[in-house]
């Protein structure tokens, strides 16, 4: 039966443009995730590279591009977040699934203390990773600035304050979400409505603030706010120090939903019903809020969609393909907290 030979070398990339009837640049491109490539081309690459066997040699790779096919997902709080807080967790999941599509590699980095912030600079700089997703980030800590002042590519997840014109970032409408979770509650009747804000050195903790402040206009009242770290137990205190100087808020809008969880923890201990006394509502939907009981209200976060803008801008950026910020939209889940 008269057929092609089976390959008896190593199938390299122009063998895969050969089958797949398309340049060898069209195949690099695909391989290193570039965007500008039809879904035509795509799909006959992908295929192609699946008849042929190729498989990609990082080492070759690196070596001839200077780069190390590896994107850091940099977290710069303290290490038990990681697993305490959920959307660390599904950033971090739907980042390496987003690079496994791209065959690259995913390297965790943590950087919650002066000493690690040292080693993780050092570490990227050294060229160990070829740009940075900076997952959490807040105003006083001098490690972006460092980054950028290296010129090592870096993406934020959520506007970076005080180097908004200097990195892009992929963000949600903070604002606009907590309006649109003020104007839900008032239209649900509430009017003494309070919130625990998260830290406002951080962007969610600020923009979602101005957000509830705006929406609220005369009506905002500054004992009414409470900060917390996003964290269950500071949504706890945060809860019983509002009850302190006020006893008759009807709702509270907590800046993550496990605050939320928190403040619930505190209006039961105080003798009071969710949502039948105080309606409480969160903001992120990373899990927590549909299992909670009752099950929160809350402002639901795109976190596949967030991970892939980040992979996919910080890829076009170490290219040189010039990118601004990536702004998307929430949406509002209605549940039995309020």
């Amino acid at each position: 039966m008269e057929g092609t030979a089976p390959m008896t070398r190593k199938p390299t990339i122009r063998d895969v443009a050969r089958v797949a009837g398309v340049s060898y640049g069209t195949v690099s491109r695909v391989i290193n995730g570039a965007h500008w490539v039809s879904p035509e081309a795509r799909s006959a690459v992908e295929s192609a590279i699946q008849q042929t066997g190729y498989t990609i040699n990082h080492h070759a790779r690196s070596l001839a591009t200077g780069r190390s096919g590896s994107l850091a997902f940099l977290l710069t709080e303290p290490q038990h977040l990681l697993f305490d807080d959920p959307t660390f967790a599904l950033l971090l999941r739907g980042a390496a699934s987003a690079l496994s599509q791209r065959s690259m590699t995913l390297v965790l980095l943590v950087a919650g203390t002066p000493e690690e912030r040292a080693n993780v600079e050092h570490y990227v700089r050294a060229g160990h990773v070829d740009g940075v997703m900076l997952i959490s980030s807040h105003e006083s800590d001098p490690l972006l600035g460092s980054l950028l002042q290296a010129k090592v590519p870096v993406v934020c997840c959520g506007i970076p304050l005080g180097h908004e014109n200097d990195a892009p970032a992929v963000s949600v409408d903070e604002e606009g979400s907590a309006r649109a979770m003020v104007r839900y509650l008032r239209e649900r009747g509430h009017r003494r409505i309070a919130m625990i804000a998260g830290p406002q050195d951080t962007p969610g903790g600020r923009f979602r603030l101005v957000g509830f402040r705006e929406e609220l206009g005369a009506d905002f009242l500054p004992e009414l706010v409470e900060e917390g770290d996003y964290s269950q137990e500071s949504g706890v205190v945060a809860m019983a120090r509002l009850l302190e100087r006020s006893r008759d808020i009807d709702a509270v809008f907590a800046a993550s939903d496990l605050m939320a969880s928190g403040a619930i923890t505190t209006l039961r201990r105080a003798g009071l019903r969710v949502p039948e006394d105080v309606a409480v509502a969160g903001f992120d939907d990373s899990g927590l809020a549909a299992t909670h009981r009752p099950a929160l209200t809350t402002m639901r976060q795109p976190w596949e969609r967030i991970s892939e803008e980040v992979v996919a801008l910080l890829i076009d950026v170490i290219a040189g393909v010039p990118r601004e910020t990536i702004t998307l939209p929430t949406e509002l889940v209605v549940r039995e907290s309020a």
